[in-house]
């Protein structure tokens, strides 16, 4: 296992075979309430992780309190991050969690650096921080108040109604720094939902917190992620969730159809050989040649799509945000072409594209949006001082 980056040695009895000595391992923890996973508390050296350049996200910077997710959703993206720890990523990414238990004290620290330029940092991008072993770690309320006090603006994106907790200081907070807020939510039908994300809250019950943040004056954006050929992409299963989406208050939509990236490919086939075997030849034939569906599905998609949140009212709308730089950027959508390429000011990265692109776009609320003329950050020239780490993420919207 390679926990590189780290500080501490430890020696512990309850680590996996052969690796009880574990670089950063402070203890391996089981809980009654978490029956068959194990927590690796592991103290951290960087609490800020930089975006790859070559990413075209709207932000640089990310953080992760966990490795691994009790979501256990059978698509999930990061699967493959597991792998450089050399656990799989099947069952151990759903039971083997690795926990930043240092990371809110870590943080500060970085934050504090006068180098530090109060970019926006992203939370959520590669496994969910609100997921199940939050309740029993609570570092997010840490983590929030650190990025407040230093002037960062963040965003979250998460399937757990467990941000619930942590909504009356996330609208505090929202007055003092821009916040952006997401729930995943692309499963609607109650029998399909557990079985591919056993560990998530319901539909109703997510449906539920986007009111609860929208009534707390705060954006919420959804994604509708992933929508699974065959599976969920109905054209009345579409509808009928976002209806449901627009009913519960969201500030905007956007649909992104199922990517299946080394690691989360091999587990989502053996679902779907298990569960639905029928489909396993078409799911071979769509995504032979790329972890994404080709452009003909997605431009069949967005076509079923797009009038659906224009009358639901959810679809596009022009956004003022802050940008990679931390200056605003004014992102008008083209309705004459869809497709149209927009890209920030001076960044020349897309933050939209066709639905399913790794430069899809954002809703609208889960970003950081500026006040007024915007967000001064303390130096712009300035490039923020924090550990690259060779897992660095190459974030997704899912």
């Amino acid at each position: 296992m390679r926990w590189e980056g780290q500080t501490l040695e430890a020696h512990d009895r309850d680590a996996l075979p052969g690796l009880e000595k574990i670089s950063g391992l402070v203890r391996t923890v089981t809980a009654h309430e978490f029956p068959g996973v194990r927590f690796h508390e592991v103290a951290a050296r960087s609490a800020l992780n930089e975006v790859p350049a070559a990413s075209s996200v709207p932000f640089r910077w990310t953080i992760n309190p966990y490795r691994g997710c009790t979501h256990a959703c059978v698509y999930c993206f990061a699967r493959g991050t597991h792998a450089w720890l050399e656990l799989d990523a099947g069952t151990d990414f759903d039971r083997e969690i690795v926990v930043k238990v240092n990371i809110v004290e870590v943080l500060r620290v970085e934050l504090a650096r006068p180098r530090w330029g109060r970019h926006h940092v992203a939370l959520g991008t590669n496994t969910d921080p609100y997921q199940r072993a939050e309740g029993r770690y609570k570092l997010m309320p840490g983590v929030i108040s650190a990025l407040a006090r230093s002037g960062t603006p963040f965003s979250i994106l998460t399937k757990g109604t467990l941000l619930r907790r942590d909504l009356a200081t996330i609208a505090a907070t929202a007055r003092d720094v821009p916040v952006g807020l997401a729930v995943s939510l692309g499963v609607h039908d109650e029998r399909l939902q557990p079985l591919l994300e056993p560990g998530t809250p319901s539909a109703r019950a997510r449906l539920d917190l986007v009111s609860e943040i929208r009534t707390a004056g705060l954006p919420c954006g959804v994604l509708m992620a992933p929508v699974l050929p065959w599976l969920t992409d109905g054209e009345d299963q579409l509808e009928e969730a976002v209806a449901r989406i627009a009913t519960a208050g969201a500030s905007g939509v956007t649909v992104i159809p199922l990517h299946l990236r080394p690691g989360a490919r091999e587990w989502f086939m053996t679902w779907l050989a298990r569960e639905r075997p029928e489909l396993v030849a078409h799911y071979r034939r769509l995504y032979r040649r790329s972890a994404y569906v080709p452009a003909d599905y997605r431009e069949w998609l967005q076509a079923r799509v797009r009038p659906l949140l224009e009358r639901y009212g959810v679809g596009p709308t022009p956004q003022r945000r802050v940008d990679v730089e931390g200056r605003q950027a004014d992102i008008a959508p083209d309705a004459a072409d869809p497709t149209a390429d927009r890209r920030l000011p001076s960044t020349g990265r897309s933050t939209t594209g066709v639905p399913g692109d790794p430069e899809s776009d954002y809703p609208e609320g889960s970003l950081p949006r500026s006040f007024g003329d915007g967000l001064a950050p303390r130096d712009a020239a300035s490039a923020p001082t924090a550990r690259t780490s060779p897992d660095a993420e190459q974030p997704r919207l899912l």
